[in-house]
């Protein structure tokens, strides 16, 4: 099959495709039919166990075996009753995705077949750790690993097109005890967030508050393509990327996109994710359409922050499966498009107390809102002084062509707090009297003279990394791909640390509100340099912020380089969430990935190089020198116009080859390099290297007419999916 040909099948196919048509129950009948409840235990076994079973999750305390026994009795029966077969413990290893080894419940009791599934089943397992990245925490012959579930979040069944799978949230730790996974890090973290923010609320005298846990609401931003066209690009099909692409003549120029009429056939696959996701009980909320053509969102309420994590991982894997039923491709990669906006995943995050009330809302009385600015600037204290790490979480290969692009945050961590409370914080601090709005909605103070606070006074300030939005902060600069586990376990760790900060000095000023009231003074004094209103995507921005001493990290090696620091790994041990073996680890895997993804790149831009883009450029330039030789001998009188196309392409040819051979040599140098000196040269040399070979590949297809280019061009792929 020709070039063209493929080329027209595939957009056949794409835009041929039918509405899929599917049933599903409603909401309200589906949501959590699929997770096990405690409604469902309390089916399948005594009112007994089922309070032994909720006070040992009040406590934190471990199960023991009998209500383990009991607990996996009634799981084992429910599920069965589902027509479920297998069980797996689910988990997170540092490979960003998911895990599962399925085990059958197949058992004899001597003659027959029967289900089993005890409770030392459903506490542990052992699958083998060693294909697993551990960072050097691990010798290659040391293969055990363990499997523990976490009880704090729901089980699941996951259904198949043949059979369905009991699921259990699980951690992943080495025979030693080490975390092999993104989970435990993250429970460990919510830990230290219960405990400070305990110890701090007894130092507002707030004695009824017993428990706070971290809270999260992910946004997923995602593309979709028809999957003919995915079929033809093999830079999207291994990288989720797309290596070259001249751009489309209309991109999201128009912005007619955004918040737009949803496709029908998009709008069918948005409807069937829900479904499935309702099954598992993760709160689909908000569904639209992004900035970038072919680009949507979808966003979930808010839950306890290792449950979200859950539940993106599952969104993530509901998008994919449900995408391929819809003939799509859902591209989850930060960047799958050059020229138009990339994805990420706004991580909404908050704290909430045992009394269900949010620790960053605003109060209705002066000792609340003392509160409220106690636990916010305890945050902002922990973002300023851990911003490094913070941005280090987010650091991948993939982000590098998102943040600060003009459509994502800067590299440059800083706090968005908005007009009214920067004005406060001025006020705090001794600077600026703030200038009231009479008719905002507010709430008095009523601490000395401190201005009046509002709930919701301030526009959203999308440039900002972090911004503080009512009554939540918004990290919004989460790549659409990550697993927003580490990312979580650092900012719960950062804020953890800031309040104890906060404590300290709130004891070493003596007891009650004036203690307290000084000592948010301080910490805001201190962290003021991480605040800012303005434009995070100017150049000015950039300039102060390096006077203000923030750091700017301007790549993932860079990033990374800041968990392999001595002040990293004095704030993740000192909170218990990570030993330094653990953190090594992870600074280890992350510098380890980005040289194998721009590895990875490297090769595919070539074989695309070699394989279709010079091919179809010498085919051109054969075509077009006979048909000027032809005009010749036929006597036509040629001028510089009519060689000019030749000529263009003949040098652009010569330019595709010269960064061809570029690429090569810059690979070759970094050979003899290793670790952190490789990923910094492979920065700074090799993905510029790859761009401009890009650049050279795109001044090609221009020039190379329609029926003798092999790949599908951007405008094809972002534009006709039906």
């Amino acid at each position: 099959m020709s070039a063209d040909s493929a080329r027209h099948a595939a957009r056949a196919l794409a835009t041929g495709r039918p509405t899929r048509v599917f049933s599903s129950a409603g909401v309200l009948q589906s949501f959590g039919c699929n997770t096990f409840r405690i409604a469902d235990l309390r089916q399948h076994t005594s009112s007994k166990v089922v309070a032994r079973f909720e006070a040992t999750l009040a406590s934190g305390e471990g199960l023991d075996k009998g209500l383990a026994d009991e607990i996996a009795r009634a799981v084992v029966a429910w599920a069965t009753a589902r027509g479920v077969s297998h069980y797996c413990h689910w988990f997170q290893p540092m490979t960003g995705a998911t895990a599962e080894k399925h085990d059958a419940f197949l058992a004899f009791d001597g003659v027959h077949p029967i289900a089993k599934f005890t409770g030392a089943m459903l506490i542990q397992s052992e699958p083998d750790a060693s294909s697993f990245p551990s960072g050097g925490m691990r010798s290659t012959f040391e293969a055990r690993g363990y499997t523990a579930w976490d009880p704090t979040s729901p089980i699941f069944i996951m259904e198949r097109t043949n059979g369905a799978t009991l699921c259990i949230p699980s951690v992943f730790i080495s025979y030693h005890g080490d975390a092999l996974d993104k989970k435990a890090p993250l429970l460990r973290s919510m830990r230290a967030i219960q405990r400070t923010a305990v110890a701090l609320a007894q130092r507002l005298g707030d004695s009824e508050v017993t428990a706070v846990t971290a809270t999260a609401g992910p946004e997923q931003e995602y593309f979709l393509v028809d999957k003919a066209w995915i079929a033809l690009r093999p830079d999207l099909a291994i990288t989720g990327r797309s290596q070259l692409g001249a751009p489309a003549p209309k991109g999201q120029t128009l912005e007619d996109h955004y918040f737009g009429s949803i496709p029908s056939r998009v709008l069918a696959f948005m409807q069937e994710v829900e479904a499935e996701l309702y099954k598992l009980g993760v709160a689909a909320k908000t569904r639209h359409n992004e900035v970038a053509p072919c680009q949507f969102e979808l966003a979930v309420l808010y839950t306890e922050a290792n449950v979200a994590a859950d539940h993106n991982q599952l969104v993530m894997e509901i998008l994919k499966r449900v995408a391929n039923r819809h003939g799509f491709v859902c591209l989850l990669h930060e960047k799958p498009f050059a020229g138009v906006n990339g994805s990420g995943k706004h991580l909404n995050w908050s704290m909430q107390d045992n009394l269900g009330r949010n620790l960053l809302e605003p109060g209705d009385n002066p000792q609340k809102n003392l509160s409220f600015l106690a636990y916010l600037a305890a945050t902002v204290l922990g973002v300023y002084r851990h911003a490094a790490v913070l941005r280090a979480t987010i650091g991948s290969h993939g982000n590098d062509f998102r943040l600060g692009a003009n459509e994502a945050p800067p590299a440059i961590l800083s706090v968005f707090l908005g007009n009214q409370l920067s004005a406060i914080v001025e006020h705090i601090t001794g600077g600026a009297a703030l200038i009231e709005d009479p008719n905002a909605a507010v709430i008095e103070l009523g601490v000395a003279s401190l201005p009046r606070v509002s709930r919701d006074n301030t526009d959203r300030n999308r440039t900002s990394p972090f911004a503080f939005t009512g009554n939540k902060f918004e990290f919004r600069a989460v790549g659409s791909g990550m697993s927003i586990s580490f990312p979580l376990a650092a900012l719960n760790t950062a804020v953890a640390d800031g309040m104890d900060e906060l404590c300290r000095r709130i004891d070493a000023h003596g007891k009650g509100l004036p203690a307290v009231w000084a000592a948010v003074r301080e910490v805001l004094a201190i962290s003021k340099p991480v605040i800012f209103e303005g434009n995070g995507y100017s150049a000015e921005w950039v300039v102060e912020a390096e006077r203000r001493g923030l750091p700017h990290l301007r790549n993932t090696p860079e990033a990374v380089a800041a968990l392999h620091t001595e002040a990293a790994t004095a704030l993740f041990t000192r909170h218990g969430v990570l030993t330094a073996d653990e953190l090594h680890s992870r600074y280890h895997i992350r510098v380890e990935r980005y040289l194998t993804t721009v590895a990875i790149e490297a090769t595919v831009i070539r074989e695309l190089v070699d394989q279709f883009v010079l091919p179809d450029a010498l085919s051109e330039r054969t075509a077009v020198s006979e048909s000027v030789a032809q005009a010749r001998a036929a006597g036509v009188e040629l001028d510089e116009s009519d060689l000019a196309h030749l000529q263009g392409l003949q040098a652009a040819i010569v330019s595709l080859r010269k960064a061809r051979a570029q690429v090569d040599a810059v690979e070759s140098s970094l050979s003899a390099l290793e670790g952190q000196d490789k990923a910094n040269a492979a920065g700074s040399k090799l993905v510029p290297a790859l761009a401009n070979l890009r650049a050279a590949a795109d001044a090609v297809e221009v020039l190379v007419a329609d029926q003798r280019w092999s790949l599908p061009r951007y405008r094809e792929m972002l534009f006709q999916n039906g």
